[in-house]
């Protein structure tokens, strides 16, 4: 029946999710989500929503979870902007943000949604290819655009980009705007935050759905100058006034307010990477440098595609992408260690 599809349907190559498969008894290292579970004085905080106060719209404003941001990351409330997930946040960056006359640029190796947002708002793209080791060179973005937008850390690769680049990147390229995607840099990078008072081109872009284990609640943010906010506020006013609830902004309030859980769990998140890094080195694989709670790493001797298909026959699933240049990668998300120690005995197994 798409006969009744319009021509932007026929169009378009959708975003793939990462598997969320229903079965019982799985080591699920495919998705990036924390090992560990939400604060408990955000669990608390969405209980506390519940009750007879639902059958009343949430704050459009979502004042109090602005706050909170705003707070944690030293900027004001009117520099904070507010979604359902950082995807949403992003979908409203590109449209507002990012469609102008010049192609932007991103990572040839990179979140794959930003080439379907291109696709959806019709905004003309050029990738800049990752170097040979898989690490973003600012000199290759020195050139007209009409916007640059990137991960950092980078997904899938995992390696971070110091802040000091970032600030190069940015004094180059005063008249567009720099969006820098940190849904991982709680694991290890420099957030870019800090630049933000020195440079109105700058936006970022965070999530509460790895650091904070909210994957669940999908509630993301984005911190720029007013005028930014102010754009991205105007397009989501046309689409939908209230994207999160009022269970979504209690819960991830109370999450950023907790700093005491956020830094134990992170901390045991980076713990295991390394530890799981060392131990997939010691099997002979090449593992790229992570500042994420996620490693990317190949065996010179073995086909991913055949060595994530053996793990999955061991109840073990990883991520793997068949793609130009990494399809013999594997992205393995950081689980508790006993999935990264089931992890090293199962590939300790195959390989032998």
């Amino acid at each position: 029946m798409s006969r009744y599809w319009s021509a932007v349907v026929h169009g378009l190559t959708p975003y793939v999710p990462g598997e969320q498969p229903k079965l019982a008894n799985l080591v699920k290292l495919n998705t990036n989500e924390n090992p560990y579970g939400p604060s408990p004085r955000a669990l608390e905080a969405m209980r506390a929503e519940v009750g007879d106060g639902l059958r009343l719209y949430p704050d459009p404003n979502a004042d109090r979870l602005k706050e909170a941001v705003a707070k944690r990351c030293g900027v004001t409330a009117q520099e904070v902007f507010v979604g359902n997930g950082s995807d949403e946040v992003l979908a409203h960056v590109f449209l507002a943000l990012l469609k102008h006359e010049r192609p932007i640029l991103f990572p040839d190796i990179s979140y794959s949604f930003y080439p379907v947002y291109c696709g959806l708002y019709g905004i003309g793209y050029e990738t800049v290819p990752l170097d040979g080791d898989f690490a973003i060179r600012v000199d290759d973005y020195l050139k007209p655009n009409g916007g640059i937008i990137f991960p950092n850390p980078n997904a899938p690769t995992g390696r971070a980009l110091p802040r000091a680049e970032i600030e190069r990147l940015l004094q180059a390229n005063p008249d567009s705007v720099v969006v820098v995607d940190e849904a991982y840099v709680d694991f290890g990078a420099e957030s870019a935050v800090p630049l933000m008072a020195k440079y109105p081109n700058l936006l970022v872009v965070q999530t509460l759905s790895k650091s904070r284990s909210l994957a669940g609640l999908r509630v993301g943010f984005a911190v720029g100058h007013r005028s930014l906010v102010e754009a991205l506020t105007r397009v989501k006013d046309s689409f939908n006034s209230y994207p999160l609830d009022r269970c979504a902004i209690a819960g991830a309030a109370a999450a950023i307010e907790d700093e005491e859980h956020f830094e134990r769990t992170r901390r045991a998140v980076m713990a295991s990477r390394e530890k799981l890094a060392a131990d997939l080195a010691g099997l002979g694989f090449d593992v790229l440098p992570s500042a994420a709670n996620f490693i990317f790493a190949r065996h010179p001797q073995r086909d991913a595609g055949g060595l994530a298909q053996a793990l999955r026959e061991r109840s073990i699933i990883v991520r793997h992408f068949r793609q130009p240049r990494i399809e013999q990668f594997l992205r393995i998300t950081i689980g508790t260690d006993e999935q990264c120690a089931a992890l090293v005995a199962a590939l300790q197994e195959i390989l032998a």
